[in-house]
Order: structure tokens, then sequence, then C-alpha cells
């Protein structure tokens, strides 16, 4: 990696009929004002206009669109599809706060070492449909990141964790819902340097989760940090989990 030139970010968006929600999502990475971006679509054979709205506001980006596996299966043809030297995914209907957060997170995280870190990561904010700002996610990323970090859960959200290419693993297509825990343990199993961005990164579309799918997901992450932290020290955790989740 040549770390005398400005990396090139790869931003990935997975989607499916996604035409609701996805031109926040679009405008917000077409304002971008830093050169070195590439902007990938991974669609699942929209019927919608979605694939449309990707024509209009990024003519430039690479779209990819056939049946999939589900999210998951999609993300791993997006790593696949990268030429960039970080990944960065964005979800369909979230959004990037700013039109120079890019700019922002290259000139902070890859300006200042003779070696661009593995991991930069940062904060978000929920939004809801209507684009206003709903406030912090409860998890907060903290000042000091590692693979032992998400312990305690989740701290740094997917969409704010932007990852070396090359570092990067296949998401595991056995978890429908915490595959992407799983994913950033892994890799930050693998990561030496990190730098943490002292601002917000993405804007997190705040839509829900139905109990069936959030119990799922609950079981999904047991097993995630069972394999990674012991099953005692995660037993022991999941009881706060379990009683935050019947609380909220």
């Amino acid at each position: 990696m040549n770390t005398h030139t400005a990396p090139t970010i790869s931003i990935i968006t997975v989607c499916y009929n996604a035409a609701k929600s996805i031109e926040r999502t679009l405008r917000s990475v077409a304002q971008q004002n830093y050169p070195a971006i590439e902007y990938i679509v991974v669609d699942g054979a929209s019927t919608d206009s979605t694939l449309e709205l990707v024509h209009t506001y990024m003519p430039t980006a690479h779209i990819y669109s056939a049946p999939d596996k589900g999210i998951y299966d999609a993300m791993n043809k997006g790593i696949k599809y990268a030429t960039g030297d970080y990944v960065w995914f964005l979800n369909a209907g979230d959004a990037l706060p700013h039109n120079k957060v890019v700019e922002l997170l290259v000139a902070e995280a890859c300006g200042e070492y003779h070696t661009w870190p593995d991991v930069i990561y940062g904060d978000t904010w929920l939004i809801d449909a209507e684009d206003r700002i709903i406030g912090p996610r409860r998890l907060r990323p903290p000042k000091e990141l590692n693979w032992r970090s998400f312990r305690r859960g989740m701290l740094v959200c997917h969409q704010s964790f932007i990852a070396k290419r090359e570092l990067a693993p296949s998401y595991d297509l056995r978890y429908r819902f915490s595959a992407d825990v799983d994913w950033c343990i892994r890799l930050m199993k693998k990561a030496k340097l990190y730098k943490r961005i002292d601002s917000p990164l993405s804007l997190y579309l705040n839509e829900g989760t139905t109990t069936a799918n959030h119990r799922a997901s609950l079981l999904e992450r047991f097993d995630v940090m069972r394999r990674h932290y012991g099953l005692l020290p995660t037993l022991l955790r999941h009881i706060g989990f379990v009683l935050r989740a019947l609380r909220d």
C-alpha cells in the first residue's frame, strides 16, 4: 500500500427494492468533495426504481445487480468487487453526515501516520425517516478500540467502521442478523493500528426491528461472543443484554 498518496475509499451500499430510502444515501455520497471514492452498489435484482436512482445520483457508481442469499452475501460480493484501500459499508437509508466527512477521516486518520491505520472508526447519529436527528447511538465508540472491546456490545456501528480492504474477511453466512459483529471482531483480531475520529461518521436510519428478529439477533450474538470470548464471560454479559432488551 502506497502511503505517500491519498487512499481510495470503497463505499459499498447493498440494497434491494430500496427506492423509498436509498435517495438520501446516494445524495450524501454524491456530495462528497473527496476525489478518490469508489462507490459500489450491490443490488439484489430490484424490481422498483432503485437502480434508476443510482444512475441519476451516482452515474459513476459500479453497479452489480443479481439475486443474492441475503444482506451478508451481498456484502461479501461488495468486498470482492472493491479495489480501494479501505472498505466502508453504508446501507440504503443511511447517510454520510456532511460533504467533507470522507475528506475529514482521510486527513485525520491517514495524514499523520507513516503507515495508514488498519481501522478507522467514529460515532453514529440516529435519524428518522424525515432526516431529523434523533441523537447519538446508545453504544458509543471507546477512545481505545481492540477486538476485546465488543465484549460490552457492538460499541462501533458497522456504518462507522472503516477497514483496510486487505484485512477484510468474508462475512459468515451462518448468521442472518449478527454476521457484522463477528466480521468486525475477526477483522480487529488482525488489526494493529486504530484511529478514532472525534465526530460522527454516519447517520443511521432508525427503523427499529421486530421482536422476533431482535430475539434471533440476541441468540446469534450470544453464539458469536461465545466463540470469541468464551462461554462463561459471554453468559454473564448476556444476562445484562437480555434484561436491557426486555426493559426497552
